[in-house]
């Protein structure tokens, strides 16, 4: 139950959530913390006209986005949405639904998913109070900059939301999130699931020694440093990087090939070691580094990645982990989980759910959000909480 000295503000308007089909589970997870809050808080002015609408038993907004045999398509919100605080969730790298074109049946894209997004807004019509936008995948982040005459599909897709209304964006662990600069005078919301990480590793594993002699966090790049360092900081632990030294002569599927990890850092020799990352693509780096670290005589190796595609299946994974290369990889359920990775026993999934329905909650009392950006002391709790339980 969130901290009720935060709730003593009217709220912006009435509460409404539209879980795109692509993040339909999650926004049912997220609907039901809410409702069972809305429920249990005691509210002196719940009975007000202020408060009108305020406690219900479901926020989720009836839509849907239906298509015509051409594969194209239209929003329809099916129910009013005049001075709603709406919130609208989509997974864009949800690959597991399908439409059918001309009789042929195609897997949704991130392009897909996006366009929904706007045809839901097209569909509100401007009736809305606010609209926030929680795309925990940013779309099209990986193409965040300029390296040649390029697209800068992230900023466009940006500043396109923007000028349809959409008031604040919230992301998960942004690839660059200096890609905010794009929409200066909106809301852009770069949240971090260190805590969730940390809940997770700890409730997966019970033996864990939580020092600089036994444990060590490694960042697989440059671009995952700030990441690896924060994440090393609030355990006390010490950090390595590796450095991808690439031929830029040479272009495989859109990107210049690995050709050595080069590593910089402390002795990992019987230490634990946190491998983290914002995304596990291919999963092809995430390993080679993992190999790395054993040579280097690692005892175990475990990968944390806010995003887990395994866009080249998990055989490579399930392969390691028979190896004894890794020992866990943790990823968050923001992005859509196959029932296969599911099944995987070195698999484990970190819950935002709880975490997202916290973010609306406050901004729909437009109260400030900053104490659980920063989970600094509550991840310390955590862990002095493990190591009391291990004595």
């Amino acid at each position: 139950m969130p901290e009720e000295s935060n709730f003593d503000t009217i709220p912006v308007g009435r509460l409404g959530i539209v879980a795109l089909e692509s993040c339909k589970e999650l926004g049912e997870k997220v609907n039901n913390y809410l409702v069972k809050w809305r429920d249990e808080r005691k509210n002196e002015h719940k009975t007000t006209i202020a408060f009108n609408g305020y406690e219900r038993d479901n926020y989720l907004i009836s839509h849907a986005c239906p298509r015509f045999g051409s594969g194209e398509s239209k929003g329809i919100i099916k129910e009013s949405v005049r001075g709603t605080d709406l919130y609208i969730l989509v997974d864009v790298l949800n690959h597991s639904l399908e439409y059918s074109l001309s009789g042929t049946k195609c897997k949704m894209s991130p392009d897909d998913h996006y366009a929904d997004v706007k045809r839901v807004i097209a569909a509100v019509g401007g009736k809305a109070r606010k609209i926030t936008v929680i795309m925990p995948f940013l779309y099209e982040s990986r193409q965040h900059k300029r390296s040649t005459r390029e697209s800068l599909d992230c900023a466009l897709a940006l500043q396109e939301l923007c000028s349809l209304g959409v008031e604040n964006i919230i992301t998960f662990d942004a690839h660059d999130p200096r890609v905010q600069n794009a929409i200066p005078l909106k809301g852009f919301e770069n949240v971090q699931p260190t805590y969730q990480f940390i809940k997770a590793l700890l409730r997966s594993t019970n033996d864990l020694e939580i020092n600089k002699d036994h444990m060590m966090v490694i960042s697989p790049d440059e671009g995952a440093m700030n990441r690896a360092i924060y994440f090393a900081n609030v355990l006390g632990v010490d950090v390595g990087m590796f450095y991808k030294r690439r031929d830029y002569t040479t272009i495989v599927n859109g990107r210049n090939p690995i050709v050595a990890h080069e590593f910089l850092g402390d002795s990992v020799e019987g230490k634990d070691v946190i491998i983290i990352d914002d995304m596990i693509s291919s999963g092809e780096s995430m390993l080679d580094v993992a190999r790395e670290l054993k040579k280097r005589k690692a005892k175990r190796v475990f990968a944390l990645a806010t995003f887990g595609l395994f866009t080249n299946g998990l055989e490579s994974f399930d392969k390691a982990k028979e190896e004894g290369l890794i020992e866990k990889v943790i990823t968050t359920n923001v992005t859509y989980q196959s029932p296969e990775l599911l099944s995987r026993d070195w698999y484990v999934s970190s819950d935002l759910s709880k975490y997202i329905a916290l973010l609306i909650d406050r901004l729909n009392h437009d109260t400030s959000i900053s104490d659980i950006l920063d989970p600094t002391e509550k991840i310390q709790a955590r862990i002095q909480e493990y190591i009391a339980g291990r004595k």
